[in-house]
C-alpha cells in the first residue's frame, strides 16, 4: 500500500481512480470528487474540506479524521467502509451504500444521512440536528446511539437497536421488523404505521405514541405521564410497567399495565375492537 503523508490536494479529482493508498495527515482542500472511483483506501488523521470526496469507493477505512462543513455529501454509492473516531460537521453523508461499520463517530449536522443504505453496524454514534437520518435503510444493528435529529428511522426495515437515547419527532414511521432494547424514546407520534415493531425495556415519552401499528409488541416498558391517546388503531401485545395515562381505541390484542389513567373506546373504534385491557392483577377495564 502506497503511503501519502503530510500533503494537500485540491481542485477536481486529484486522486481519481487510485488503488491501495494510505493517506495520513492529508488535507483535501476545496474542490470536488477527490477520491472518486477508488478502492482499498485508508485515511488516518485527515481533514476533508472539499465536496464529494468518497464516491464510488470500494473498500476503505477512515480513522481519526475530520469532515468540515464543505465536505458535504462525502460518502455516496460506496461499500465496505470502516469509520472510527471521526467527527463530521458536513450534512448528507452516507447515501446508497452497503456494508458500513462505524464506531465512536460524532455527526454535528445529521441532515439526510444514511439514506437507502444496507448492512449498517453502529457502535457509539452521536447525531445532532438535521432531519430523516436512516431514511429507507435496512439491515441495521446499533449499540449506543444519542440523537436529537428529527424524523429518525423512517421507512427502515430489519433493524436491531440497543442502548439508544433518541429525542425526536415522528420517529420509526412505516418501519418493518424493528426491535429496540434498553432505550429512551422521547418524541411525538412514535412508531405510527409500523409493522412488527418490538420495544423491550424501553421508556417512552411524547404525545400519541404507537398508533396505526400492526403487530406491535411491548415488553417491560414504561411511559411518561404526557403519553396520551396511545395505541389508537393498533394491534398489539403490551406489558407496561407503572402507569399509562390514556389508551385510545386499540383494534385488537392485549394490554396490561400496573395502572391506567383512562381508556377511550368511542364510536370511532375499528373492528374487531376486541383488545383486552387490564390492570395487573386481573381487573379488566
Amino acid at each position: 500500500m502506497q503511503l501519502i503523508q503530510n500533503k494537500e490536494f485540491g481542485g477536481e479529482r486529484p486522486l481519481f481512480g487510485s488503488r491501495d493508498l494510505h493517506l495520513d495527515n492529508v488535507t483535501i482542500l476545496a474542490g470536488e470528487s477527490a477520491i472518486k472511483e477508488c478502492s482499498n483506501i485508508r485515511a488516518t488523521n485527515c481533514r476533508f474540506e472539499g465536496n464529494y470526496p468518497f464516491w464510488h469507493v470500494h473498500g476503505f477505512d477512515i480513522e481519526d479524521c475530520y469532515f468540515a462543513v464543505g465536505g458535504r455529501s462525502a460518502l455516496w454509492y460506496s461499500d465496505h467502509l470502516k469509520m472510527k473516531n471521526t467527527i463530521i460537521d458536513a450534512p448528507k453523508m452516507f447515501r446508497e451504500m452497503e456494508d458500513i461499520d462505524i464506531e465512536k463517530v460524532i455527526m454535528n449536522d445529521a441532515d439526510e444521512i444514511f439514506w437507502k443504505c444496507r448492512n449498517i453496524r453502529v457502535k457509539e454514534l452521536k447525531l445532532h440536528g438535521g432531519t430523516y437520518p436512516f431514511m429507507l435503510s435496512q439491515d441495521i444493528y446499533v449499540d449506543g446511539l444519542e440523537s436529537d435529529s428529527k424524523y429518525v428511522f423512517q421507512y427502515v426495515k430489519n433493524a436491531e437497536i440497543h442502548n439508544a437515547k433518541i429525542t425526536t419527532k415522528d420517529a420509526f414511521w412505516e418501519v418493518e421488523n424493528v426491535t429496540i432494547y434498553d432505550s429512551v424514546l422521547d418524541g411525538e407520534y412514535l412508531g405510527w404505521h409500523s409493522r412488527n415493531l418490538r420495544l423491550v425495556n424501553c421508556h417512552i415519552a411524547g404525545e400519541q405514541p404507537l398508533c396505526y401499528a400492526h403487530d406491535l409488541v411491548l415488553e417491560n416498558c414504561t411511559f411518561d405521564p404526557a403519553c396520551d391517546r396511545a395505541f389508537e388503531y393498533s394491534t398489539l401485545k403490551a406489558d407496561i410497567k407503572g402507569s399509562i395515562t390514556n389508551i385510545k381505541n386499540p383494534i385488537s390484542g392485549h394490554i396490561v399495565a400496573d395502572a391506567i389513567g383512562s381508556v377511550t373506546l368511542d364510536e370511532h373504534i375499528r373492528k374487531p375492537a376486541d383488545c383486552r385491557i387490564e390492570v395487573r392483577g386481573g381487573r379488566y377495564v
